[in-house]
């Protein structure tokens, strides 16, 4: 808290502290007093070494320009490392789906996912990866819009290369995909649309999707809503790192209906079905999701 800070920025107090830095809010006196975040980085590693995921964060930031990805208004090195400076957002997805008050409407749900669509489309297109899409990286500002932030794991792909090698250990376990759960390596950015079916069938149960405490829950967990894969479907799955180390009972998977509530119509359940299955080639791209009937049919059931 003690840190530099340039004289154009008043201190506020503190918002938060994650993995990769403390958050504070600030003034900025030089811009009509407008009320920013500041995102304090450390540089280096515990080992010295320059953070690779600071790197990423502040490259990818820099060159994205979309009105669904947290704009970076500012940086400044500090005594720790760089401070990245934010537009303030009030509110996270996981906040808006933790107010028992107010709770999501149907409207709001449909523009929030619409929104984080139009994130990911834009990503993708820009051949970057964000992995690591949860509630708590969807940012909400007070005129309601949706923007995603937190890219310290980013990484750009190469489409025209499938055998780039890529870290498992990524994305938080209950957005995890099944082929990062069974170790992975050559995964692209269908990573991101499963995660995106998770938080939009989050937001219409008001509860995870799948909420496993160990890696091999989580797994379970899929197994016996989606049910065994079925090799013809999914074929690859046989040649994953771990696909032999786990065994699971045979599943027959459940029926999306039963796991909704009972008003949810055919056409959220069929997004979510295009977006949370097992083979990553049939995963519905952004730019198909956003093209989908709950989209472009309006509120038929």
């Amino acid at each position: 808290m003690d840190d530099y800070m340039p004289p154009r920025y008043q201190l506020l107090g503190r918002i938060g502290e994650g993995v990769h830095g403390v958050v504070v809010k600030a003034r900025d006196l030089s811009n009509d007093d407008k009320i920013v975040a500041i995102k304090k980085l450390t540089l280096r590693t515990k080992h010295g070494w320059i953070s690779p995921n600071t790197i990423r964060e502040i490259k990818v930031l820099q060159n994205s320009q979309c009105e669904n990805i947290l704009s970076l208004l500012d940086m400044y090195p500090d005594l720790s490392g760089i401070s990245l400076v934010f537009e303030y957002m009030p509110y996270t997805l996981y906040s808006k789906m933790k107010d028992e008050e107010h709770p999501l409407s149907r409207h709001e749900i449909r523009r929030y996912m619409a929104m984080l669509l139009n994130g990911l489309k834009y990503l993708h297109e820009l051949k970057i990866m964000h992995r690591d899409i949860k509630p708590a990286n969807l940012l909400i500002d007070k005129h309601d819009v949706l923007k995603i932030c937190d890219f310290g794991l980013a990484r750009l792909f190469n489409d025209q290369d499938p055998s780039k090698v890529y870290s498992p250990q990524v994305a938080t376990r209950w957005y995890r995909a099944p082929e990062i759960l069974w170790g992975c390596q050559t995964y692209g950015p269908s990573i991101d649309m499963w995660a995106a079916g998770c938080v939009f069938a989050e937001m219409l149960r008001g509860v995870p999707l799948f909420s496993g405490a160990t890696d091999i829950e989580q797994l379970a967990l899929v197994v016996r809503t989606l049910g065994t894969p079925i090799l013809k479907e999914w074929p690859e799955v046989r040649s994953l790192p771990d696909y032999n180390k786990i065994r699971f009972p045979n599943a027959k998977g459940e029926r999306w209906e039963d796991i909704f509530p009972s008003f949810t119509t055919k056409h959220e359940i069929g997004l979510v079905d295009g977006l949370v299955t097992y083979n990553p080639s049939r995963r519905l791209t952004a730019e198909e999701a956003m093209h989908q009937p709950y989209f472009t049919d309006g509120d038929e059931s």
